[in-house]
């Protein structure tokens, strides 16, 4: 056992979640990061985190990851696991099969997770469950397009209202967080945040969630955003 506080990072392997663990190891928290397979995984540990193998789009590898966790105290869940999926899509040429996919993973992966720890990070010190969104996923800010993407972080912003409110009797905190545009393979290189800026201001924001944050939707930097 360990005195230190201990975050889960899913979707740890590459990305901002990658980042974020070196940013959370490096201020003396425990880091169990996931990875789809060992290969993957490597670089998790060359960052200072656990490596736990896991799918959130296949529930008998989210179950076993919870099987393997079931003793473990975990403070902070981080389901960061995320695609964006085509980029081009425009109305009258929608393509429903990777609109369903982009849901698995944006939408069910990170509700499988939290069903599948819920009681490690209720019976920690924290308690407290963080969702990788994205502002493009809030209706008061959309600027049309992106519709996969958009309505897929919209349904996680709203699952993660649910659970504020169902998981409150656990006293445990749910919040969503948008990383910013951050130069990734996702968010391109004319992005306006390079990686250790933008982790550097997630780490503290999510270090900081407290039980009067539950419920919030905030920008990387600790602002709130319009839901």
């Amino acid at each position: 056992m360990t005195d230190k506080p201990t975050i889960l990072i899913a979707g740890a392997s590459r990305g901002i979640g990658l980042a974020l663990v070196g940013q959370f190891a490096k201020r003396g928290w425990r880091v169990l990061g996931t990875a789809r397979n060992l290969a993957s995984g490597a670089e998790i540990s060359k960052a200072g985190g656990e490596v736990h193998l896991c799918d959130v789009t296949d529930p008998h590898s989210v179950s076993r990851l919870g099987k393997s966790l079931a003793h473990e105290s975990i403070d902070l869940l981080l389901c960061n696991a995320g695609i964006y999926g085509p980029r081009d899509g425009t109305v009258g040429n929608t393509d429903y099969v990777e609109w369903q996919k982009v849901i698995d993973v944006n939408v069910f992966g990170p509700m499988r997770l939290v069903e599948a720890l819920i009681e490690p990070v209720a019976r920690s010190k924290r308690k407290t469950i963080a969702f990788t969104t994205s502002r493009m996923g809030s209706i008061a800010m959309n600027a049309g397009g992106s519709m996969i993407y958009r309505s897929s972080k919209t349904m996680l912003n709203q699952v993660a209202k649910n659970l504020s409110i169902d998981l409150a009797g656990k006293g445990i905190t749910v919040a969503v967080f948008h990383p910013g545009w951050v130069q990734t393979d996702m968010g391109g290189p004319g992005a306006t945040l390079t990686i250790p800026e933008a982790t550097d201001a997630i780490a503290n924001t999510l270090s900081g969630l407290t039980p009067k944050d539950n419920g919030k939707f905030f920008n990387y930097d600790g602002t709130d955003l319009p839901w």
